[in-house]
């Protein structure tokens, strides 16, 4: 679709926009004292292990259990990040297996996070200025609590790489398919869990870029692949001369850590999970031998483990092939009509099939698809309603990540801002809106279902039960969640089928 903004956007847009990014940076600076998780020290010790070890040892070094696990493009950003690194402290590029927290660490490394969000504010200004969106879609984007929670506080780069994933989306849209899927491949050679859109790029791709005839679409098929290949080449092309390839991608894909994550993300295993446990329950109540593996789900471990008493396991290939079942209905609408409008509502769908059925699914996942969702969020009054669900059941999802008691209330308060400013823009753009609310009364029953779980979690469990059954809460949260992640999976399905 070619760019329907044929002048260049007027300075009071961009200094709007600018307001909006220098606010949300503000408030990542406030973070910078928060809580840390250990992945703060992986970023640390990447940043480390690139500087200080060649290359070919890049996916070989065992000096920390930290070991390198992104592709290469993201340890050449490592790399690029520590070189002024010692600026704020030498001990940033330690190779050491201590984690290393000094007030120059801490401060260089939350700088980093914030400072290369700049690549998700010009992936989304973009998207403003040739679409013509609503400026409170920047809000919706910048501003997100999820961002906020897990990269800012947590500790990870999910902004910088979601900012490639939206500039692709960007430029499809604007019909440049040949850059799309450049972008897309530097994405994928950055971060490979966003693989699970590659079969929408391909099908989309395929069916749009190289249309017209055999020559001509043959020729722009072998476009694509040449440009695609050059940055496969650029990444991999070195451990490829060393010899090194199956030990990389045995640090990118590590089937062994199981099924589920040590915090289930709220996906449709969680279901499974209960109905396994709770057959499992009744079984042995009516006198039959049931045999509990040692790994529970329940006991908050990760490992290569068979975790199921009474319902079939389930491998990665099972997996691999529910998600591409599920996105199947998308995939063949894309063949049919691939139409660049469509392209982003398409994405996220693909990104949410991949977070209901994949393997090892980080609830970190969720962000995948609910940025891109925003850019959507303001088409119409429905899709309003579903990311202002959806926004808040992800950005809940992510609670027990912070689990201290001081980051309490910095979570609670960004949710509840968050969802206050969608209630206030969504509530100003649409008028039904505001005659009739965002939520119905089975929406609202749920977000009561939601502050009900919050609730036992925080006040009356450590009451009933002290120190006893700590991953009940969990449980709770992931099983309330997993109900509005099926819900919000469902939704985008039918309205992809009806719409699109």
């Amino acid at each position: 679709m070619a760019s329907t903004a044929t002048k260049s956007p007027p300075r009071a847009t961009f200094t709007a926009a600018a307001w909006i990014f220098s606010v949300a940076t503000c408030i990542k600076l406030l973070l910078i004292p928060a809580y840390r998780s250990t992945d703060f020290e992986v970023h640390r010790h990447w940043l480390a292990l690139t500087s200080s070890l060649p290359i070919r040892q890049w996916y070989l070094d065992t000096s920390s259990i930290w070991t390198l696990d992104y592709p290469p493009l993201f340890a050449h950003f490592s790399y690029l990040l520590s070189l002024p690194a010692s600026l704020f402290d030498p001990a940033i590029t330690s190779l050491s297996s201590d984690g290393i927290h000094t007030p120059g660490t801490v401060l260089y490394l939350r700088l980093t996070a914030a400072l290369s969000d700049i690549s998700l504010f010009i992936a989304t200004y973009r998207l403003l200025t040739t679409s013509r969106r609503s400026l409170f879609t920047l809000v919706l984007i910048l501003w997100s609590p999820s961002l906020f929670i897990v990269d800012h506080v947590h500790f990870q780069y999910n902004g910088f790489l979601v900012g490639i994933f939206m500039l692709s989306l960007g430029f499809l849209e604007e019909g440049k398919d040949l850059a799309g899927g450049f972008v897309f491949a530097v994405l994928l050679c950055s971060k490979h869990l966003f693989l699970v859109a590659a079969p929408f790029y391909f099908v989309y791709l395929l069916r749009h870029y190289c249309k017209g005839g055999f020559f001509r679409g043959f020729g722009r098929l072998v476009i694509m692949g040449m440009a695609v290949g050059a940055v496969l080449a650029a990444s991999f092309g070195p451990f490829l001369y060393y010899g090194q390839i199956k030990q990389v991608f045995s640090r990118l894909f590590p089937f062994g850590r199981g099924l589920c994550h040590a915090y289930w993300a709220p996906n449709i295993w969680v279901f499974y999970i209960l109905l396994d446990k709770g057959l499992a329950f009744a079984f042995t109540k009516l006198g039959f031998n049931v045999e509990t593996p040692a790994a529970s789900f329940t006991g908050g471990l990760v490992g290569d483990s068979s975790p199921f008493s009474v319902l079939p396991q389930v491998t990665p290939i099972v997996t691999f092939i529910l998600v591409l079942l599920s996105m199947s209905p998308c995939l063949i609408k894309v063949f049919k009509n691939p139409q660049p409008r469509h392209v982003v509502r398409w994405v996220a769908y693909t990104c949410t099939c991949g977070f209901m059925f994949g393997w090892h699914v980080h609830e970190k996942a969720s962000l995948h698809f609910t940025v891109p969702l925003a850019a959507v969020a303001m088409n119409s009054l429905d899709d309003a309603k579903h990311f202002f669900l959806l926004s808040i059941v992800s950005c809940y999802s992510l609670f027990p990540l912070l689990y201290e008691p001081q980051e309490y209330p910095i979570r609670l308060l960004l949710l509840l801002t968050y969802a206050f400013l969608m209630w206030v823009g969504f509530s100003s753009h649409f008028a039904p809106a505001k005659k009739n609310g965002l939520v119905g009364w089975i929406s609202g029953l749920y977000l009561v279902g939601i502050a009900s779980v919050e609730l036992y979690g925080q006040f009356f469990h450590p009451y009933l039960f002290e120190n006893k059954l700590p991953f009940l809460p969990l449980i709770l949260v992931s099983f309330i969640c997993a109900i509005g992640m099926v819900y919000s999976w469902l939704w985008q399905l039918i309205y992809i089928m009806r719409h699109t």
